[in-house]
């Protein structure tokens, strides 16, 4: 386990691979862990004005060069980068400012102009803290980069004072079912969590990998910031998950070898990218959503890489199960990560469960957040010596492997029976057969039943009537099929910015 912060290990990472590739983007920006370094002891310099008075510091920049950078900067200058969600509404990006009493905001110019938003504190141009440097900053860069020992360069930045286990960065939960809550994830954390997903896929200096995923998604920090810092490899970055048109010559130009992806960004791939941009592509890992066989199956078909299924939370860094390129089994989503316990209890009862039978997910492991930021009572709800309730419903078979059966939250009560939204979703797509998710389900109050499902689609009516004469005579229980009239058309499905389907905005529309 290690007994480093993410700022040492950077450092050790820069100057033990100097030469190699650390990070590049769409807008041409590229540079190697040295000049990494080099930038972002300038980019200290800058921003103590700026951050001289705040320990936790926000940041509003996509995945870039620049905002990786600003990333490693704020941590070797021993300060808490948080990566404001800015597909959050403006009171959500207001309330995780002010939870973190932040005072001042790095921002990327063109970002802040397309999102017309109105920030309640100071902001900062990225833009402009990154121009020309002058001949004196020139000379400090030079002296500190060479002259300094690791320990030295901390000591003078900022950095040195860290332990371990202090919080290394806060990711704003996507506020899919409430307020978005801080999460609170220290160095080893984030350390053992990329030597966890390492250890099943031996991440190596050659690699690399697709930058999509935003700053503020636990998955896109883990891998793409913090990822390069502990094991050297490229990231290529752009600010676009859904944008193939940009992201196939990027991936064929720094010969991407791993993508870590949702399901909903793979069709955007599958559709606009061509096999020979993917060509040297080893590794896709897929979260968020349940990855369709079919869609694994058509984008193997094309780039010859089968997209492998996980499993994580944001509290735990994220990752908790992954399957493996020779062990794995379709459908699930791999086994635990090393270092990690599982138990299976009633949702009830709270009494573990056997193997093989179905309950809710608690889990352990040096991975496991240390808490929600000011929130004991809800840290404590989810959070028992050392216990994370993952709020999830599961199968964990003799083999090790998980078995995602929907979030807790996803069951209606009809009549007294659970009853799985994911389930109800999976089917209709896999009957409407398409490239892309077009059902989606939820549940409303009902007086008589206690629930009522509601299916939100974006079937044109040929389609539709085609899919519900299948529906009838699906293999699932008669209490698991709406009627017609419970389907609701809709222009498009609501998304969050990470990919995910946005609970709380299918709801809204549900209660319409």
């Amino acid at each position: 386990m290690s007994e480093d912060t993410l700022q040492e290990t950077l450092i050790q990472t820069c100057r033990r691979v100097s030469d190699k590739l650390a990070m590049a983007d769409s807008s041409g920006a590229k540079v190697t862990f040295r000049e990494a370094l080099v930038k972002c002891i300038f980019l200290t310099g800058r921003l103590r004005a700026i951050w001289s008075d705040q320990e936790k510091v926000g940041i509003l920049v996509p995945p870039s060069v620049g905002g990786a950078l600003l990333n490693w900067a704020a941590l070797l200058m021993g300060k808490i980068p948080v990566n404001l969600n800015y597909t959050l509404s403006q009171a959500g990006i207001t309330s995780c400012i002010e939870q973190c009493g932040i005072t001042d905001v790095v921002v990327s110019g063109k970002l802040m102009k397309r999102l017309k938003l109105e920030l309640p504190v100071r902001v900062h141009l990225l833009e402009d803290l990154s121009k020309k440097p002058s001949l004196m900053e020139k000379l400090r860069v030079g002296l500190l980069e060479k002259c300094t020992s690791a320990n030295g360069l901390l000591k003078l930045l900022g950095g040195s004072q860290a332990s371990p286990d202090d919080i290394a960065t806060i990711i704003f939960s996507s506020g899919s079912t409430g307020q978005p809550k801080g999460v609170m994830l220290s160095h080893r954390n984030l350390i053992c969590n990329v030597e966890q997903v390492s250890g099943v896929h031996s991440l190596v200096q050659s690699d690399r990998m697709l930058g999509v995923l935003p700053f503020f998604h636990s998955f896109g920090f883990m891998a793409t910031i913090a990822g390069p810092a502990v094991a050297s490899f490229g990231c290529a970055y752009h600010f676009n998950p859904m944008e193939a048109k940009v992201i196939g010559p990027l991936s064929e130009k720094h010969g991407i070898t791993i993508i870590i992806a949702t399901p909903t960004f793979l069709q955007f791939y599958l559709r606009g990218l061509k096999p020979e941009q993917l060509k040297n592509l080893r590794l896709v890992v897929v979260g968020a959503e349940k990855l369709p066989n079919h869609l694994a199956d058509a984008f193997e078909k094309k780039f010859q890489c089968r997209p492998l299924e996980g499993y994580g939370s944001t509290e735990c860094s994220p990752g908790v199960a992954l399957n493996g390129l020779d062990t794995n089994q379709s459908g699930s989503v791999g086994r635990l990560l090393h270092d990690m316990k599982a138990k299976v209890v009633s949702p009830d009862s709270g009494i573990e469960l056997p193997i093989g039978e179905t309950g809710l997910l608690k889990v352990k492991g040096p991975n496991v957040m240390l808490g929600y930021l000011g929130m004991p009572d809800k840290t404590a709800e989810v959070l028992q010596n050392g216990w994370y309730d993952t709020g999830d419903i599961v199968r964990l078979d003799k083999e090790g492997f998980l078995w995602i059966e929907g979030r807790l939250s996803r069951f209606s009560k009809i009549g007294g029976e659970m009853v799985p939204h994911g389930n109800i979703e999976e089917t209709l797509n896999e009957l409407a057969d398409q490239n892309e998710q077009i059902f989606a389900v939820t549940g409303v109050p009902d007086e008589k039943k206690g629930e009522r499902l509601v299916v939100i689609h974006t079937a044109n009516e040929e389609l539709l009537d085609e899919v519900l004469k299948k529906f009838s005579d699906a293999p699932i229980p008669n209490l698991w099929k709406p009627r017609p009239g419970q389907f609701l058309s809709v222009p498009k499905l609501p998304y969050l910015g990470t990919g995910k389907i946005d609970l709380r905005g299918l709801q809204q529309i549900a209660e319409s």
